[in-house]
């Protein structure tokens, strides 16, 4: 099977989850923590080289304000479950905003935990316009080109973007990157997370055409 070497998670669904068992929207966050592990695990296991985890955006936080406690403690909860793991991680937002989680901004440069042999980026109040409003530097002759004027330069492209929730969106998700990314989509929420989810998008891309525009 062709792996794709670099997947995007959108765990969408959350509140709706949440709704859905009779609960207040805001707990439905922290049900999507042990999906994250388990997936991170999973493609461990498989052989995928990188990952990248939308946690929120900075849209996200003009939700209600218990919403938004709940969102970046169940961030913060994630990036230091990662950390026990094999993983080198990078959490990727506007870290000069009082909405990104100071307990975080340790993890703002790359930082290897284990043997660090899987990438895994984490969007933390990330907004694609924060992103691409990096000062350029004009007399750069590097061969990352447009990359290197991006706050994500360290993030490469991206060959699969898996969406929980049902929804056929974006939603900002690391513009540049995702540029051909294929879009794999799951209509469950993400605290139901199966297994099975990743192997049918795998599977999924295995059959697609991928020419990058060639």
């Amino acid at each position: 099977m062709r792996l794709p070497t670099h997947i995007g998670i959108i765990p969408d669904g959350n509140r709706r989850w949440a709704e859905s068992k009779g609960l207040s929207k805001e707990k439905g966050y922290n049900e999507g923590l042990i999906p994250g592990i388990e997936l991170f695990k999973l493609c461990q296991r498989i052989g995928i080289k990188e990952i990248t985890y939308y946690g929120f955006t900075m849209d996200n936080t003009k939700r209600p304000s218990i919403q938004k406690i709940a969102f970046s403690k169940a961030c913060v909860d994630a990036v230091k479950m990662l950390s026990h793991e094999d993983a080198s991680l990078l959490v990727l937002g506007n870290s000069d905003s009082p909405m990104f989680p100071k307990e975080l901004k340790n993890y703002t440069n790359r930082k290897n935990f284990g043997k660090g042999s899987i990438k895994i980026n984490f969007l933390v109040n990330y907004g694609w316009n924060w992103d691409l409003s990096k000062p350029h530097n004009n007399t750069s002759k590097s061969k990352k080109g447009l990359m290197e004027n991006l706050y994500s330069a360290d993030v490469s492209r991206i060959d699969l973007i898996i969406r929980w929730g049902g929804r056929r969106r974006l939603s900002g998700f690391l513009p540049i990157q995702s540029v051909y990314s294929d879009f794999y989509v799951v209509d469950d929420y993400w605290p139901d997370f199966k297994p099975q989810h990743l192997y049918e998008a795998l599977e999924w891309y295995n059959k697609q055409d991928i020419t990058l525009g060639g």
